[in-house]
């Protein structure tokens, strides 16, 4: 783990989120009532920065370091709002081209997906502010420095983020083993969305049932599923495709 993204102890993460630094996430120990907890707690609030409360025994695995119950991972990236992205696209005369990835964990297929999407042309990375992967050094490197150049919506409430999209008159795609329709048979030369999602269960139920149209890849061996950020692959350079012609 790397000591530059990462601090500890209520007045120094206190002194950080003033300071403007980007919170990727912060732990607290479950209970923790002292001094100066309370004001990170209501700073957090405020700002609505990602909290996760979990056992002192978390976090004396993290660093053995006076933590004071507080760990604050910083992120390696600005994040950026959705709302500032879309105008500057659509004002470009562009059709918005945007990713959504529901709950991808692993910081080596999220670094890898960046790389994907920044190579195919990706307007914006959407991430949820819960249950995603950090954006640690081991995403940066695995999305070979792409990650630096795509925008990275981090959102509190996907669903509310997805209902948006919509309203801004882009397609939402889901890509799911659920599906009988083929990532072929869809047209991706108009305003789209796709999502992807997490290793272990796929795209969020609730999130299928906001999708304009589900996907799924086709298979021929015994395998029946891929690795997301070949999936990734696949499917954007799909996008990519029909839009060339």
């Amino acid at each position: 783990m790397s000591k530059e993204n990462i601090i500890f102890g209520i007045r120094p993460v206190i002194e950080a989120i003033k300071s403007g630094k980007e919170i990727d996430r912060l732990l607290i120990q479950t209970g923790l009532k002292s001094e100066g907890s309370w004001e990170l707690k209501k700073l957090t609030g405020e700002l609505q920065i990602p909290v996760q409360y979990v056992p002192l025994e978390k976090l004396n695995k993290i660093t053995r370091m006076n933590h004071q119950g507080i760990i604050c991972f910083i992120s390696e990236i600005a994040y950026q709002p959705l709302e500032n992205i879309l105008p500057m696209v659509y004002e470009k005369g562009k059709d918005p081209f945007l990713l959504i990835v529901d709950r991808i964990t692993d910081v080596r297929n999220f670094g890898a997906i960046t790389r994907t999407a920044e190579g195919a042309g990706v307007d914006a990375v959407i991430i949820p502010s819960k249950g995603s992967a950090r954006i640690n050094a081991d995403a940066v490197k695995a999305s070979a420095g792409a990650i630096y150049k795509i925008p990275v919506c981090r959102e509190d409430n996907l669903k509310k983020t997805i209902d948006f999209i919509k309203e801004s008159g882009i397609t939402i795609i889901a890509c799911t083993e659920k599906a009988t329709k083929s990532y072929t048979e869809v047209d991706y030369s108009k305003p789209c969305a796709i999502i992807l999602g997490s290793e272990e269960d796929g795209v969020s139920q609730e999130y299928l049932h906001k999708a304009d149209e589900m996907v799924r890849i086709p298979l021929a061996g015994e395998i029946e599923s891929l690795n997301v950020s070949v999936a990734a692959g696949i499917i954007l350079f799909e996008v990519v495709k029909q839009r060339s012609h």
